[in-house]
């Protein structure tokens, strides 16, 4: 008898629970209308600023797009088909604006492929062309712009190789580019789903400590290694513009390939074996090659075992030479970096990095030009005898950026930089630079002079600024600052010579467009005329909102109110609460407000705005900081932070009356999501939560997340403790999980979303889940972006804006 009870409940069970399969379903329509709209061009200029590129394509894949055949591989989703990356953003349309002309209407270019698929766009050496691949059905193509002409014209049949990236290189003539073709030795590839196993596959580790992130699409047996290894490798050609080639260099598993300045040389990439289970492809062994612009072998100047087992901590690094590039104002030489503590960021030295340069032939070791305090980041060049370092250290947040002679090491460095680079409100900017005599950008020097472009946040507003920086003085000279208090004026780009910025500015309800801004006189010269697509929502009550967290840490949001909201009336909306959390080492910079109630109202696939149009407020953008000053790290007190945030904004909001706080809904996507799981499970706070594509379980991420570097091991309690899967018993709101089946970002598998519902679902909480096929962690497809928004619209209409009635009726 016992037993029959037991199989009846299992059947009652499984119906209450069964699966509810249904098609592919759009929103309502306000929320269609504006999801559905043409999106303004991609626009990217000439050096020159005489020539405006126009690139157009498609707001969406299609579902039919995503489940074509797609490989995963080493870290990497291929098409072998048509050997590209499978997830590969295309435009299909091209025009050119010339901004000389009387006319300010756009040149339709001529002779596009059929049914264009464009990406991986190149300018030539002299710009007079624009390199770029073009992806049919049978494979990859090469074609080549004429800025001029504006005529299209192939010069490859359908048989390049883009699979490790990095396709095409122009020569220094600006006549013949450097092209990876699938290699004629390439084998017919293993199907894997059929193949019959030879043996096991073993793993094995001796003694090493190997602790990683937790990768996806990483190699998994020898069948995978062998179909990386077919996909991986290609012949080099050079390929003329009149279409003809000649093979440059053999078969090899070719990554990155890099021109120097002067053209006579090329520093080329391979990857070697052995292959690794553990660590995507970029991790695995490789060798770095100089030949000469003829393909004639001068030196390996770097070999690169594979790399599974690094130092523990974000500022980990390999030993030996590493961030070998070409010296950009020189015409042949190479510049490498190698670690002074071993690579390993617990141990205690003066310098973390020493910089060396070396010369042609490449023979041996180069000559030191600069040690660095923190960990090297890069080094914008100037001349002979003036170049800008910078470096930065995660773990306090510091960056340094010194002047230095390059070629005298004798020479101190002057630190013309010290600060925290979460601080926004002290950011310099960043140093404009212009195409010197290689073609290669390199500071905009006049004299002892740079120039700085900098994005002007401050507790008044934002005021974006170009500076005059005397590098030897270290005095600086304000040369223009933005004084819209209406709209927003991104800079661009500066001009030294011409004394003219490049500007992008927008508004509430201004589609963001370009001008010149003339600084004698201060003129304004439009360059584009972009419509705003989001009519609907023109007129929505925006500002930007500031606040304080119980603990005295200044917060701040974007507050939507709902379209056509009478703010005289205040009648008492719904509300979304919208955000992502971010770690601080400090509660000053953690309390600076970034977010401009002037910025355009930019709607896309996962933003939650679309909901103004049914009758939400929605606080965007909101400010989630988890601070840990000093020796505490930000996670120790994750949870309580999250609450304490999250309390505060719907607080701030509620006391200006706008809203119902017992109708409040909280979102985010990633991150964001794993921060929705919780505020649902440690608060009341909210009716309803939407958690897109996040990571629920953080044993299953042992070796640190986000920006967590402990392992598990080390602080068991901070991972127990910040999982909502721990806590699922805790669960009393209704939480809408969706995921993409083919989530590809390190941590977030969809078997999170899985296993978390399958938690809630036993221990009987409100729970739906929507796996959304063929996505990864971004979604593309247009079918499946409109049943997402399908899904949340129904959520937030049950369980949000109808809660008193569904509480009613339980």
């Amino acid at each position: 008898m016992k037993r029959l009870i037991y199989v009846l409940l299992f059947f009652v069970a499984v119906s209450v629970n069964a699966q509810n399969n249904i098609d592919f379903q759009k929103p309502p329509k306000e929320i269609l209308e504006l999801a559905d709209v043409e999106r303004a061009p991609s626009v990217f200029m000439d050096n020159s600023k005489e020539n405006m590129v126009l690139l157009f394509r498609d707001a969406y894949k299609t579902i039919q797009e995503l489940s074509q055949e797609e490989m995963r591989l080493g870290g990497l989703r291929i098409d072998p088909k048509t050997n590209i990356g499978s997830r590969t953003s295309y435009y299909n349309n091209i025009k050119l604006r010339r901004l000389n002309s009387k006319s300010d209407a756009p040149v339709q270019v001529k002779g596009l492929p059929k049914n264009p698929r464009l990406t991986n766009f190149v300018w030539s050496p002299d710009q007079t062309k624009l390199a770029m691949t073009n992806t049919t059905t049978k494979g990859v193509e090469v074609w080549i712009l004429d800025k001029n002409s504006a005529s299209m014209t192939k010069i490859t049949d359908a048989i390049v190789n883009a699979n490790l990236r990095d396709p095409i290189n122009w020569f220094k003539n600006s006549e013949a580019v450097l092209v990876k073709f699938v290699a004629e030795s390439k084998k017919e590839l293993i199907n894997t789903k059929s193949s019959v196993p030879s043996g096991p596959t073993i793993s094995e580790n001796a003694g090493k400590k190997a602790q990683n992130r937790t990768y996806q699409d990483l190699l998994k047996n020898k069948n995978d290694e062998y179909n990386f290894e077919q996909l991986a490798i290609s012949e080099l050609y050079k390929v003329n513009m009149d279409a003809s080639k000649e093979k440059w260099l053999p078969a090899a598993m070719y990554k990155s390939i890099n021109f120097s300045p002067d053209g006579n040389y090329v520093m080329i990439s391979v990857v070697e074996k052995p292959f690794s289970y553990l660590v995507p492809y970029y991790r695995f062994p490789s060798k770095t090659t100089v030949y000469t612009k003829d393909a004639n072998k001068v030196e390996d100047v770097l070999t690169v075992p594979l790399i599974e087992d690094l130092p523990q901590g974000f500022m980990a690094v390999r030993k030996g030479r590493r961030n070998v590039s070409w010296r950009l104002d020189v015409a042949s030489s190479l510049i490498y970096v190698e670690a002074l503590d071993g690579g390993d960021p617990a141990n205690k030295v003066d310098y973390r990095d020493e910089v060396f340069q070396l010369d042609a032939p490449f023979k041996g070791n180069g000559k030191s030009i600069l040690k660095t305090i923190n960990r090297f980041a890069g080094i914008d060049w100037g001349n002979e005898k003036i170049a800008v370092a910078h470096d930065y250290w995660w773990n306090s947040r510091n960056t340094k950026s010194y002047t230095f002679n390059p070629s005298d090491a004798s020479v101190a460095p002057i630190k013309i930089n010290d600060r925290n680079y979460q601080d926004k409100y002290s950011d310099p900017g960043e140093f404009v630079t212009a195409r010197n005599k290689f073609g290669k950008y390199t500071l905009a020097l006049e004299g002892d002079n740079a120039f700085l472009l900098g994005e002007g946040y401050s507790k008044e507003g934002q005021f974006p600024f170009l500076d005059k920086a005397n590098l030897k003085t270290k005095k600086t000279q304000r040369l223009y600052q933005s004084k819209y208090t209406d709209k927003i004026e991104d800079l661009r780009d500066f001009d030294v010579k011409k004394k003219e910025l490049l500007v992008r500015i927008e508004s509430n309800t201004e589609y963001p467009n370009y001008f010149f801004r003339k600084l004698k006189g201060n003129k304004l010269k439009q360059l584009t005329a972009f419509e705003n697509p989001f009519k609907s929502i023109e007129g929505v009550h925006k500002e930007v909102i500031t606040y304080k967290r119980e603990d005295g840490v200044e917060l701040s949001g974007t507050l939507y109110l709902p379209v056509g909201y009478d703010k005289d009336k205040k009648e008492k909306v719904p509300m979304i609460l919208w955000a992502y959390p971010t770690e601080y080492k400090d509660k000053a910079s953690a309390g600076q407000t970034t977010a401009n109630s002037n910025e355009f109202t930019y709607l896309y696939w996962a933003s939650p705005l679309f909901w103004l149009t049914r009758g939400y407020a929605v606080l965007d953008d909101a400010a989630f900081p988890i601070v840990g000053e000093g020796e505490e790290e930000p996670n120790d007190s994750f949870r309580s932070q999250l609450v304490a945030n999250a309390k505060a904004a719907i607080d701030a909001v509620d006391a200006m009356g706008y809203i119902d706080r017992d109708r409040v809904a909280c979102g985010g996507h990633s991150y964001g999501a794993f921060m929705v799981a919780n505020l649902l499970t440690h608060s009341d706070l909210f009716v309803a939560g939407i958690a897109r594509s996040g990571a629920y379980n953080r044993t299953l991420t042992p070796f640190g997340f986000q920006s967590e570097e402990r392992n598990y091991w080390e602080a068991p309690e901070v991972y127990y403790t910040m999982s909502p899967f721990m806590h699922a018993e805790k669960m009393n709101n209704a939480l809408l999980l969706i995921h993409g089946d083919s989530d590809n970002n390190s941590g977030t598998y969809p078997m999170q979303s899985e296993r978390y519902f399958n938690a809630l679902k036993g221990l009987g909480a409100t729970v739906r889940l929507v796996m959304l096929p063929k996505e990864s962690h971004s979604y593309r497809s247009k079918e499946n972006i409109m049943h997402m928004l399908w899904e949340q619209d129904q959520w937030l209409e049950k369980h949000v804006k109808n809660h008193s009635k569904e509480v009613s009726e339980k």
